[in-house]
């Protein structure tokens, strides 16, 4: 039986609308999956008309009510948005309220079991603040919906995968982030993420934190005082993990096959490559020839997939985003909802 996956549309104001009906335009979707779209039918209208989609939108209340055919896009309209309320390319209230509604409702829905797994389409975060929703991301609005308390971002892209121990926090939080008990977790949620995603026995590379892992406490004591007595706590409890490798080095072994997943120890540690190895920018037309990448959230008692990039306010509403990273999104949401029905 097709998984059912419901999709939330993201900022109305951003590119969320277009990339859905992008991605959605796609037959073999349709072949793997019931894609049921969380949004506001006059976002996606309006996307279907300047992508020239000419795809029929069935509006319904219940999952149930869900036709699943290719051509189609089933939408659980939440009914924000009228006729030109909303402008693209621009932080407003407004569209903040939608797409942390359009979120909360996917969680819902997954939580009461009417779908195998949520897929989020990105949202700005100074919106939903506005909104007076004070959240720093979706990893925050699922944990906190879900009472979850030991959670992870994992990011994929065709060769890497990363999983966090701090995200969305400022530098200096993230020094205070790495702590014995944190750094543990995630090593467990990159042991039980990738096993969602299919690997029997992964391999755990663990990233330093300071440069050359500290020189043995010349650069810093991250690594002394947090890092290796995770390492060796996961070890006793037969995960498969190595480190700490130096940041500048532990992406190499994992292109080269030594490892299945990095635990990185704070945001752009772990972004950066993801992104070199997913995103492409031909300058000439100033266009993502690729922007292939999924975004996990690991430790919840759902399923959560992502696109890996922002609102893309710049371009939206004019028809030229890449949904790429959606469809992958959909594809890993799919497969960890098999493997699960698998467990």
């Amino acid at each position: 039986m097709r998984k059912v996956i419901a999709i939330s549309m993201g900022d109305p104001a951003g590119i969320g609308g277009e990339i859905v009906v992008k991605a959605l335009m796609q037959k073999e979707i349709y072949d793997k999956c019931v894609p049921v779209v969380v949004g506001d039918y006059e976002a996606i209208r309006d996307a279907n008309e300047f992508c020239h989609a000419n795809l029929k939108i069935n509006r319904i209340s219940e999952v149930s009510e869900a036709v699943g055919e290719a051509g189609t896009i089933d939408l659980i309209d939440m009914g924000f948005l009228a006729p030109n309320s909303w402008k693209y390319k621009q932080v407003q209230k407004l569209c903040g309220e939608a797409s942390f509604r359009y979120v909360e409702k996917v969680i819902q829905l997954a939580l009461s079991n009417q779908v195998d797994a949520t897929v989020t389409g990105p949202i700005n975060k100074e919106a939903i603040n506005l909104a007076g929703h004070h959240y720093s991301g979706h990893t925050e609005i699922y944990a906190d919906l879900t009472h979850t308390k030991d959670y992870g971002m994992l990011l994929i892209s065709e060769h890497l995968r990363v999983i966090h121990v701090s995200t969305h926090v400022s530098m200096r939080q993230a020094c205070d982030s790495i702590t014995t008990e944190r750094v543990h977790a995630v090593i467990k949620l990159a042991d039980s993420g990738m096993r969602s995603l299919g690997f029997e026995h992964p391999k755990i590379g663990v990233s330093g934190f300071n440069a050359h892992c500290s020189e043995n406490g010349l650069f810093g004591n991250e690594e002394a005082r947090a890092i290796i007595p995770a390492i060796e706590q996961a070890k006793r409890e037969g995960i498969d993990c190595d480190g700490p490798v130096p940041p500048d080095t532990v992406f190499v072994k994992c292109l080269a096959g030594q490892y299945d997943v990095v635990v990185a120890m704070y945001h752009d540690q772990g972004h950066i490559p993801l992104k070199l190895d997913g995103f492409k920018l031909d300058l000439n037309t100033n266009k993502y020839t690729s922007m292939s990448g999924v975004n996990c959230t690991i430790g919840l008692p759902i399923i959560r997939t992502s696109v890996d990039h922002g609102t893309a306010f710049g371009k939206a509403g004019e028809g030229r985003a890449n949904a790429q990273s959606l469809i992958d999104a959909i594809d890993t949401a799919i497969l960890m909802a098999n493997n699960k029905s698998r467990r």
